[in-house]
């Protein structure tokens, strides 16, 4: 299969590309820059130069593959707390791959989250459609709604719902590099409330194989889901990063302490993954998430 991948040297996309070169897939990666293009092939793909403004380009690059894995999102603007601005690149995105995909037959998946299935009151399972209320909030529900919209456009489409936490030795800006960064700083290894809420999370190498085989066998409007660790409680993440920085672990009252995280600081979020080991014959093989911040790259300056 010819596979083309944005946010090809990112966290998901360096795990996706050299699975996807193994499997024997031809692979071509979206790279903005010398610095990220070196990345890409390094990890074995050819590179497309262009960056997500590029909209011909993107056209040209989806016509020629037969499967598109949708990972890019503009990370600088939404650091910089344009989000809204962020969001509208991803949809212009989103619509160019799916005007350029729709009728095709050709196969997609592209990223979601377990974020949206969180709030339920119980463990989400991939059955679960998302949660309004969150779907109301995200700057991203626009695009997934387009994405949906796929399926009854004549293309393969799967979403591969990302745990809030990814992480691996190349996590740099997700969420535990943040909290490591807020504790380092305040000298304190904080989490809101009493820490019991949880959040689902994966090794960046797992969640790039299930991208890998959702691309290659999903059903059409397929949900997958991940996911390594269930659900870690908030206390346990702070009580291993201040293990690692030897900073004190205490509760703290204002969620703003946690800058742009503070939105899901009290979000409670486990999730099932039967479904996924089911549909495509996948278990997590890595790490969890506390055995790899106890690990210690986290904390290497």
């Amino acid at each position: 299969m010819r596979v083309f991948v944005t946010g090809a040297s990112g966290l998901i996309g360096s795990a996706v590309v050299p699975d996807l070169v193994e499997a024997g897939h031809e692979v071509v990666g979206l790279a903005r820059s010398e610095q990220s293009a070196a990345a890409v092939e390094a990890l074995g793909a050819e590179v497309r130069r262009g960056d997500l403004t590029d909209l011909d380009g993107l056209r040209e690059a989806v016509t020629w593959a037969d499967g598109v894995i949708h990972l890019a999102f503009d990370h600088a603007a939404m650091r910089a707390g344009d989000m809204v601005g962020a969001a509208e690149t991803d949809l212009a995105v989103v619509r160019t791959i799916a005007d350029t995909l729709a009728g095709t037959g050709k196969a997609m998946a592209s990223v979601s989250g377990t974020l949206a299935v969180s709030g339920l009151g119980r463990v989400a399972t991939e059955e679960d459609a998302d949660n309004p209320a969150f779907a109301a909030i995200s700057p991203r529900s626009e695009a997934t709604t387009v994405i949906a919209g796929l399926v009854e456009r004549g293309v393969r489409v799967s979403f591969v719902r990302i745990p809030p936490v990814v992480h691996g030795e190349q996590d740099r800006h997700g969420f535990i590099p943040t909290l490591v960064d807020i504790a380092r700083q305040t000298g304190v290894s904080g989490y809101l409330g009493d820490g019991a809420n949880r959040w689902a999370s994966g090794h960046a190498l797992d969640v790039g194989r299930v991208f890998r085989l959702a691309l290659e066998k999903a059903p059409a409007g397929a949900r997958l889901h991940p996911v390594g660790d269930d659900g870690v409680p908030t206390k346990e993440i702070a009580e291993a990063i201040g293990r690692g920085l030897g900073r004190p672990v205490r509760p703290v009252a204002e969620a703003a302490h946690f800058r742009f995280l503070a939105p899901f600081m009290a979000l409670d979020n486990p999730v099932s993954t039967a479904r996924t080991r089911e549909m495509l014959g996948w278990a997590p093989a890595h790490p969890g998430l506390i055995a790899d911040i106890d690990a210690g790259h986290y904390f290497a300056v």
